[in-house]
């Protein structure tokens, strides 16, 4: 019962996204072949948005669900490892015409092939778990 409020925050966002046509495929396709301004908008929304609240939650203002202040880790320097991620991120994206959190949503819509993606990556991230330790950070 606890965990209530983050299932009712998970279906919202899940509407917002359908809503927004963020989870179709055709929309994610128009941005790749850089044909639509839409999912741009979305995402510098997003962008913007999260350096907005990231900047009041280190002031202070915001704070976690337990009423602690939100402490955000310094990055370690060197961005090759980011720009390899983003590259792997992009591919599976385009790929797939999904990131990991509307991979769910479209499995919700009824896009049942979602079930081999996600079990995908699933696997893909059990795989990372075990090679983590051989893998340059």
């Amino acid at each position: 019962m606890k965990y209530l409020k983050f299932l009712l925050v998970g279906i919202f966002f899940g509407i917002v996204l359908v809503k927004s046509e963020a989870v179709s495929w055709y929309r994610i396709y128009e941005m790749f072949r850089f044909q639509s301004f839409h999912m741009y908008g979305i995402i510098g929304t997003a962008i913007a948005s999260g350096i907005l609240f990231l900047q009041i939650s280190k002031r202070g203002v915001l704070k976690n669900i337990k009423g602690a202040n939100i402490f955000v880790p310094k990055k370690e320097k060197g961005t090759f490892r980011y720009i390899i991620g983003g590259i792997f991120f992009g591919f599976g994206w385009a790929l797939v015409g999904a990131c990991p959190g509307p991979m769910y949503i479209l499995l919700g819509t009824g896009v049942l092939s979602m079930i081999i993606v996600i079990a995908a990556a699933i696997l893909g991230t059990f795989i990372y778990g075990i090679l983590k330790d051989k893998l340059p950070h």
